[in-house]
């Protein structure tokens, strides 16, 4: 078989975090997770949304060691970052999109969320800072990224990286809603823009994943440079999430190879399904994959080590 088709083989680890273990604090679900290393002997952060009882999401933090990740090791206390003020972009909630490094400043990229009147949702992007203590800032009380004449709906779910003295963005973006029996169904597709300094953007609406009769939802995109390519994992959707993958050249030209992913939804359990929004971790020479089960993230957060 040609490298091309060459299927990935996850081996699915368990479920590291059930969200029930927050319900005395008010909490449940547990999305989008986000991976750094602590050390070099498997110990890493996961950063994670849950929603509070009014629906709205926040980031907390969990520890676990790669070599043992069924056991948690600590846990956030409190927030590390809550819904933004009254009126603002984010004053319901946010979830995360990535963390990026650049010198000695550090950010968190994120979804910001606004509940409306005729459809569900309305999502922009915002950006804050971690001080030297680990705590998070927001920049100011508006995003980053929001509706504009070109895309006149939603973005949301930020991946950022640096590269070559350049931030690389690709992002969700909403073409359309479209009703059926009465119930609005939102369209997104993953688009690409670029920055000098992270915080103004240069949009062309390129379409780097577009969306198809099949699948309407493209979201969460997880990318890195490796064999001289973009490789690209994402979450989409027809009636329920699964996590596809494509390769680029460039960054901006994809071609979906979701044949490849070597995931599925289990055959009873958490995530039997929907399996949804990857985060793809390296450790000494490993390759992990977590990622969101049942709901949307209800049922809890994954592990899974490519073979």
């Amino acid at each position: 078989m040609s490298e091309e088709y060459r299927k990935m083989k996850w081996k699915k680890l368990g479920r590291i975090f059930n969200p029930n273990i927050l319900g005395n604090r008010g909490l449940q679900a547990s999305l989008m997770p986000i991976v750094e290393d602590i050390d070099s002997n498997g110990l890493v952060k996961v950063y994670f949304s849950p929603r509070d009882h009014n629906n709205c999401s926040e980031v907390h933090w969990f520890e676990i060691n790669l070599n043992s990740p069924n056991q948690i090791i600590r846990i956030s206390s409190q927030p590390l970052l809550v819904k933004g003020k009254t009126g603002a972009f984010d004053d319901s909630g946010i979830t995360l999109g990535s963390i990026v490094q650049n010198d000695s400043t550090k950010r968190l990229y994120y979804t910001g969320w606004n509940l409306t009147v005729k459809v569900p949702m309305n999502n922009s992007i915002g950006v804050a800072e971690f001080d030297s203590n680990g705590k998070l800032f927001r920049y100011d009380d508006g995003p980053i990224m929001t509706r504009t004449l070109n895309e006149p709906y939603s973005c949301a779910s930020p991946f950022v990286m640096f590269e070559k003295g350049i931030y690389r963005m690709w992002y969700a973006s909403m073409d359309k809603w479209d009703v059926s029996n009465g119930v609005p169904l939102h369209y997104y597709n993953i688009k690409y823009a670029e920055s000098k300094d992270g915080l103004k953007w240069n949009r062309n609406s390129t379409v780097c994943i577009d969306y198809s009769n099949d699948h309407y939802a493209f979201g969460r995109p997880f990318v890195l440079r490796e064999d001289g390519k973009s490789k690209m994992w994402y979450a989409y959707r027809g009636n329920h999430y699964k996590i596809g993958y494509a390769e680029s050249e460039n960054g901006l030209d994809w071609i979906r190879q979701d044949q490849k992913t070597g995931i599925d939804v289990s055959s009873r359990g958490w995530d039997s399904e929907m399996i949804e929004y990857p985060f793809i971790h390296d450790h000494k020479g490993d390759r992990y994959m977590f990622y969101n089960g049942n709901h949307y993230g209800k049922t809890g957060i994954g592990l899974a080590k490519l073979l």
